[in-house]
This record gives C-alpha cells, sequence and structure tokens, in this order.
C-alpha cells in the first residue's frame, strides 16, 4: 500500500489509500491577492501568520507556502516564510515555488520532512528539480504537464506522469514519495474536466500506485457556487482515489466534503470526526442539563 509521509519537527502525516483525505491549506500564496503581496514583498509576515494558524485551526494537515511575488527576492521571502510558519505550526509544509532557487532556499531552513511543489515532465524541470528533492530528502507533487504543454487527452498525461515517476526512481526516489497531479482544468471552460481527472485518478491508483494531488478550487474558477461544486468534486475525487488536495480549509461546503468522503470511504472510525462537526450546539446558556442555581431536574 502506497503511503507518503510527510514530516515537520513535531509531527508526521501520512498520505495514502487507506488514509483520511490529506487537507493542504491553500492560503499562504500571494498569487492575486496584492495586500498580500504587498506585504510580504515589504517583509510584513502578519497576514502569514493569521493564514497558517487560522488553516490549521480549519482542519488543514499540511500547508502550502507559495512566494511567487514579482520583482521580489522569492528565495529569501520564501525561506523566511518557512521559518516562521514552522514555528508556530506543528504541521508539515508543502514548499510552492518554480524557481530552483526558491525551493533550495526553503529546503535548506525547513525543518522534517518537506513536500516539494513542484517538477513536471519538461527535461529542465526534471533535472533541476529531482536532485534538489534527492538531496533533502522531500517528497514531490509530480504535474502532469511537459514541454507540449497540458493535453486534453487523458492518456497522453498518465503517460506524462509514468515518465515522471521512472525519472524520479532513476534518481532514487521512492515512486511513495512522488504524489501526481492529474491537473485539473475548469469545467466552465472545458465540460469533460471533472471526468478526465476521474479517469486518471483511477488510472494512477491502479496502474502506477501512486498517491494523487490536485488544486481543488480551479475546477469551480468562473462558475456561480464555486465552492459548493468545488467539494462536490473533492468528495468524487476522493470516491475515484484521489488522496489529497491544495485547497482552502476555511470554506465550510469543501471542509464537509471532506469529512462525509472519509465517512464514506471508511476513513472515519465510528463516524467520529463527521459527529464532532456536525453534532447539535446545545441552546445558548445550556449547561449540561442544569437549571441555573439549581439541581438538576429529574
Amino acid at each position: 500500500m502506497t503511503k507518503t509521509i510527510l514530516s515537520s519537527l513535531k509531527k508526521e502525516v501520512t498520505i495514502g489509500f487507506d488514509q483520511p483525505f490529506c487537507v493542504i491549506g491553500e492560503r499562504i500564496n500571494p498569487t492575486g491577492r496584492k495586500l498580500l503581496a504587498a506585504e510580504m514583498k515589504e517583509g510584513d509576515y502578519s497576514r502569514v501568520k493569521a493564514d497558517a494558524l487560522a488553516q490549521v485551526a480549519a482542519g488543514a494537515t499540511v500547508l502550502d507556502v507559495n512566494a511567487g511575488i514579482p520583482l521580489a527576492d522569492e528565495p529569501k521571502i520564501l525561506a523566511e516564510c518557512i521559518e516562521l510558519v514552522q514555528s508556530i505550526t506543528d504541521v508539515p509544509l508543502s514548499i510552492d515555488s518554480s524557481i530552483i532557487d526558491a525551493l533550495e532556499a526553503g529546503l535548506a531552513v525547513y525543518q522534517g520532512k518537506a513536500l516539494v511543489n513542484s517538477v513536471t515532465g519538461e527535461e529542465e524541470s526534471l533535472e533541476r528539480v529531482l536532485p534538489l528533492v534527492k538531496k533533502h530528502g522531500a517528497a514531490v507533487v509530480a504535474i502532469s504537464n511537459d514541454e507540449s504543454g497540458i493535453s486534453t487527452d487523458p492518456d497522453v498525461r498518465f503517460d506524462v506522469a509514468r515518465k515522471i515517476v521512472e525519472r524520479a526512481a532513476d534518481h532514487g526516489i521512492a515512486r511513495n514519495d512522488v504524489i501526481v497531479d492529474p491537473l485539473v482544468m475548469p469545467v466552465g471552460a472545458m465540460n469533460d474536466a471533472g471526468l478526465q481527472v476521474f479517469t486518471l485518478v483511477r488510472r494512477l491508483r491502479e496502474e502506477l500506485e501512486v498517491n494523487t494531488i490536485c488544486g481543488a478550487s480551479n475546477v469551480g474558477f468562473g462558475v456561480p457556487n464555486r465552492h459548493v461544486l468545488t467539494g462536490h468534486f473533492i468528495s468524487m475525487a476522493a470516491a475515484m482515489g484521489m488522496t489529497s488536495a491544495i485547497m482552502n480549509p476555511l470554506h465550510s461546503e469543501q471542509m464537509m466534503a471532506v469529512l462525509a468522503a472519509n465517512v464514506l470511504n471508511g476513513h472515519d472510525p465510528d463516524c467520529a470526526q463527521w459527529l464532532q462537526a456536525n453534532r447539535p450546539k446545545p441552546p445558548e446558556g445550556a449547561e449540561g442539563g442544569r437549571r441555573r442555581g439549581g439541581r438538576r431536574r429529574r
């Protein structure tokens, strides 16, 4: 059974077919967030800190950290953010960058076994990222595109994923340390985008025997009631065998979908997490059935 183990200094998280769905918080990312980008560029990480704590409180078991800001010192900012987040939370981190120097700076300060996000099937990416992953004993996200771009043919994307897994093995990186991203396209622009991912996830699980991940919010881009749609996508993808997603845990629709998927996939013993999240709250002012200032009524 394929298991990917990530760790911080204090905590291990296992991603696997027989494990609860892994929620990787996406919020520490300046893309599309002008205020966060401006603050991070100036060395103000107060919003990074708040986002980290809020996501963990909401149920994220791993946090993605990205510092992709134009004309900024990305390696420095990424390393500082990783050190900050590790000082205030105990969850493992996904180090997210397309810049090799930034990945190297982040891995140099990271304490534990990180997830590197990401490597593609492009030759330059394979030859630069995989040695770094091996050097630091990390796991890696393998994105199913190469020099030809993102194919609309699921078979082509599967072949790219297999290529990355095989090349990782050539570098001494075990299959269980490669988590494949089949690439989620917006369903509003590509009507069969969800079906493509479900088909790919099933093949990746059964044929390549690898864990899978995705940027879940992409599926509902531009569609009304986006977070509800994303939640349904997550639960359906989990049914096909997807084991993790980079997502926003602050949206209750998505987190409820994760909890439901864990119950229905048999990964929530006695429905304990579901019951805890959905148990009715006692009426305001109620104190365990006792009347104020008196004994329990018999």
